[in-house]
């Protein structure tokens, strides 16, 4: 079972057995408008200030984390999920400052949905955080953690698909935090 805590600084997200994740980017369940497309940081159009994330409890033996975000109420506007986020982080990390995705050279960042056709970018541009960008009404976006017990062996510009086949077999836990943007 997991529980969702929701503050008015930060939103928190435990899984069932306390592995958490928290964000002081996402207030009152939405994600700040300078992570998405309100915001003034872009990479070649695509909103590049990556949101700030915390976690906690990781489970005893991990060696490293997958993190990837979503966006699923995409599905209906491009006819697949949008992926915002896809990292790899050494266990010795519990914090992704904001900006991580440009300024953190300690992650391994795969490529972003920007890449396709209707984001337009290249491959290494779209290797990092590509904020939201909600095209018809207010989407919510998952940031799932996923604590491993291996060291994944992705370079950068890595597909989701590549890392779901890495770790598969090996997620000791895993946490999810949603957020909302504006249309």
């Amino acid at each position: 079972m997991k529980t969702n805590i929701l503050t008015v600084l930060t939103t928190i997200s435990i899984s069932s057995f306390g592995f958490s994740l928290e964000s002081n980017g996402i207030k009152n369940g939405y994600i700040q408008e300078k992570y998405g497309k309100h915001g003034t940081q872009n990479l070649n159009g695509m909103p590049s200030l990556s949101i700030p994330l915390k976690w906690n409890n990781a489970p005893k033996n991990t060696k490293s984390y997958a993190l990837v975000m979503e966006d699923f109420d995409a599905i209906p506007v491009t006819g697949f999920s949008w992926i915002h986020w896809v990292s790899i982080i050494p266990a010795n990390i519990t914090e992704l400052k904001e900006n991580a995705s440009l300024e953190n050279k300690n992650i391994i960042q795969g490529v972003n949905s920007w890449v396709s056709t209707m984001g337009g970018l290249s491959k290494s541009d779209a290797s990092h955080f590509g904020g939201p960008a909600p095209p018809d009404k207010d989407h919510t976006y998952s940031i799932t953690l996923y604590a491993l017990d291996k060291n994944l062996n992705l370079e950068s510009g890595f597909y989701l698909n590549e890392l779901y086949k890495e770790i598969e077999g090996h997620v000791l836990d895993k946490v999810t935090l949603k957020g909302i943007y504006k249309k």
